[in-house]
């Protein structure tokens, strides 16, 4: 009687701290997309696994270390500044393929949507699906999205985004060792990066990177 008294005590105490762990982790995360605390230029991106447009289980540090990477964290298909942004990616792909980049769109869109999105565009490039936010949060860009948000967020993750979070809208370009050489990061979504900007801060990051070589 005492062991399992002991027992159901220490049960007890492990599911408290897993309860409380939970909600550390949920509030950490921001009230607003003006107090997120973001990957720095210098540091490395953490292990990414998550699945692409057809469901796939899709490893992008192995992806990215085989050419540099243009990465993008977009809200949704649902969001017409993103779809503009989407499209302005697509216009200078050719250009960004040619220097030696792939890109590489993260949303908090479920397969399906994803799909609908590629659809939609026209895209070639590749879409990945993080409709709980888990790589949003370890990249520090992830924030509460306001209530009127919850239908569409619902919908468009599929279900999976339990915590109703949003990324604020951003674009890294990496190295082969996963390593943030640039950033663009603006809490006001419907302010982007122009493509033409995106081609030049590319090839400026080319011609520096093959100078050091």
């Amino acid at each position: 009687m005492r062991i399992q008294k002991l027992k159901t005590i220490l049960f007890s105490t492990i599911a408290l701290l897993l309860l409380n762990l939970s909600v550390q982790a949920q509030s950490s995360v921001p009230e607003k997309p003006t107090d997120i605390s973001p990957l720095l230029i210098g540091e490395t991106i953490p292990t990414i696994d998550i699945p692409d447009a057809n469901g796939k289980s899709f490893d992008l540090n192995a992806r990215a270390a085989e050419k540099p990477t243009i990465l993008i964290f977009y809200r949704g298909g649902w969001c017409p500044f993103c779809n503009k942004e989407l499209a302005g990616i697509q216009s200078i792909q050719s250009d960004l393929v040619k220097m030696g980049y792939q890109i590489i769109a993260i949303s908090t869109d479920s397969p399906e949507n994803l799909t609908k999105s590629i659809g939609k565009h026209q895209l070639s490039y590749t879409l990945l699906s993080d409709s709980d936010l888990g790589i949003s949060k370890q990249f520090g860009i992830a924030f509460k999205a306001p209530a009127a948000y919850a239908q569409t967020l619902t919908e468009g993750s599929g279900g999976r985004n339990i915590d109703k979070l949003l990324p604020v809208p951003s674009v890294f370009i990496l190295d082969q060792k996963g390593i943030i050489q640039f950033e663009y990061i603006n809490p006001d979504f419907k302010q982007r990066i122009s493509p033409s900007l995106l081609q030049s801060v590319a090839s400026a990051l080319k011609k520096e990177n093959s100078a050091k070589n």
